[in-house]
């Protein structure tokens, strides 16, 4: 008897639980229409959703190298297939240049041979430059009516948007209109992330081509040094001198680690410290926590030549350079200091500004990549005066998940 009633009980307990846990779902999925607000708002969402992929999709084309066809041709079929549904139309034509066609229609196979009626229609919207409207017998094999509208970049017209519908009413023509000048912005922000992206690739150059013909001649004159009277360290430093070269002119990425950045400066101190000898000491201060930071590629390594050819060298009696790594909360804070000659300040200032000529491309280089990634307040800052030594520092944020190495 007394087992009987425990199971009892235990099954009275199950169905209360199965019957709470019904409830909850219950009032959960009731409230779920109102929690997502009113008709008009998810229509708002929906909307602002659609634009938010086309626009994902026209900055691809607009970004897209001239010679890239085939990721030119995938960004436009996926504006396409949102620029449709933004319009709400039976199908739509991108007609980009070189009478280029990117489609989407109602999933029942209706868009064959529509291209032809579209490259007709592009041809003369082009001509005109304005808006227009083609009835069934000027518009598609399938009695759709069209409007073409222009897609005018940089006052040109950059290609054509066609819109099919049966028929073509007036708040189609004038949506088409809207989201053929909002096409051309995302191209133009397209043309624009490309352009930076190239930018960065150049000053990227620039910075390589900066490695010293002076300093090689001084590592390897250091190396040759050695052959004779040690050749064990002359065989080290050719291979450290290896690894920097091969660091310092790599070709993935605009990114890298505050490790890897590490290595190829202590390979690069390596051969100074051959041609310097007890004129250059060098201290570490690393947090081990930084260590995986993303950083801009090339961003400490010449913060620290500077400091040997502007700092150590000039000096009689040599110094040091301490480079330190610092976890800072949400950010890796990065110090390159030396007790060298120092700089007058206002010097310094001038070099850093973009319109000055200057010979320390590198310290410029490295404070503008910093300031176009991180805002305006994230460049270098730096810490100098005629006989007291200088300290650069820099900040980068410890996540960026939107940049790789």
């Amino acid at each position: 008897m007394p087992d009987a009633l425990l199971i009892a009980g235990g099954v009275g307990a199950l169905i209360g639980v199965v019957v709470t846990l019904g409830l909850v779902f219950a009032r959960r999925f009731a409230l779920a229409p109102r929690d997502l607000g009113s008709d008009e708002e998810r229509a708002a969402f929906r909307t602002l959703h659609t634009a938010n992929l086309a626009a994902s999709a026209l900055r691809g084309v607009g970004a897209a190298s001239p010679t890239a066809a085939i990721d030119q041709d995938a960004s436009a079929a996926r504006a396409a297939k949102h620029v449709r549904a933004l319009l709400g139309c039976a199908a739509v034509a991108i007609v980009g240049p070189g009478d280029t066609v990117a489609m989407d229609s109602i999933p029942d196979g209706s868009a064959s041979g529509l291209e032809p009626s579209a490259r007709r229609i592009a041809a003369q919207v082009r001509a005109s430059g304005r808006s227009q409207i083609f009835p069934r017998k000027d518009g598609s094999p399938h009695g759709w009516e069209a409007v073409g509208s222009p897609i005018v970049l940089d006052d040109t017209v950059w290609g054509v948007i066609v819109a099919y519908a049966t028929p073509v009413r007036a708040p189609l023509v004038r949506a088409a209109g809207e989201v053929a000048q909002w096409c051309a912005a995302q191209l133009a922000l397209g043309e624009l992330d490309a352009s930076r992206a190239a930018l960065a690739e150049a000053e990227l150059r620039a910075l390589r081509a900066q490695i010293s013909p002076h300093f090689i001649y001084n590592a390897l004159t250091a190396i040759a040094s050695f052959i004779s009277t040690d050749p064990v360290r002359a065989r080290e430093l050719v291979l450290e001198f290896a690894d920097f070269t091969r660091y310092s002119f790599r070709r993935q990425g605009e990114f890298t680690t505050v490790a890897e950045e590490l290595r190829s400066i202590h390979s690069y101190l390596e051969l100074e410290t051959a041609r310097f000898g007890d004129r250059l000491k060098v201290r570490l201060r690393v947090s081990p926590e930084t260590l995986a930071t993303v950083i801009p590629f090339l961003s400490v390594q010449p913060l620290v030549e500077n400091a040997v050819r502007h700092g150590i060298e000039p000096g009689e009696s040599g110094g040091t350079i301490t480079i330190t790594t610092v976890d800072a909360a949400t950010h890796t804070e990065i110090t390159v200091e030396d007790d060298g000659v120092g700089a007058d300040p206002e010097h310094v200032r001038a070099l850093l500004t973009i319109d000055q000529p200057a010979t320390h491309v590198g310290l410029r280089n490295v404070d503008t990549r910093l300031r176009q990634l991180y805002g305006p307040t994230s460049g270098l800052v730096v810490e100098t005066a005629i006989g007291a030594g200088t300290l650069i520092r820099m900040r980068v944020p410890k996540s960026q998940p939107q940049f790789q190495t």
